[in-house]
């Protein structure tokens, strides 16, 4: 089943900055192939169900392979079964709306 989702990881306990295991996630995320944006809150994902939540679990890891002891996540996920649909599908349905 294809899905879109909205991954956010918050690695708890490593002081204020974060950016670092963010890029470690989005290198992870690079890797799988999967068609990804990312925005200042998270990623957006696009691709198969399992292979989205393979690339979040690996996420985990890694982060708290980098010495993070907690992380939390915040996973939106949404899924279509009447027809396809891609990350720049939603996005321009709703530019479209805008522009009249």
């Amino acid at each position: 089943m294809n899905m879109i989702a909205d991954l956010t990881v918050v690695p708890i306990g490593v002081g204020i900055s974060l950016s670092k295991y963010v890029a470690a996630c989005e290198d992870i995320l690079k890797r799988t192939g999967l068609k990804t944006t990312l925005h200042p809150n998270g990623t957006a994902i696009e691709g198969e169900w399992d292979a989205v939540m393979a690339a979040v679990k690996a996420c985990h890891e890694k982060v708290h392979g980098m010495g993070a002891p907690r992380v939390f996540t915040i996973l939106k996920i949404g899924t279509r079964t009447d027809r396809e649909q891609s990350l720049e599908d939603k996005v321009n349905s709703v530019e479209e709306k805008l522009q009249g």
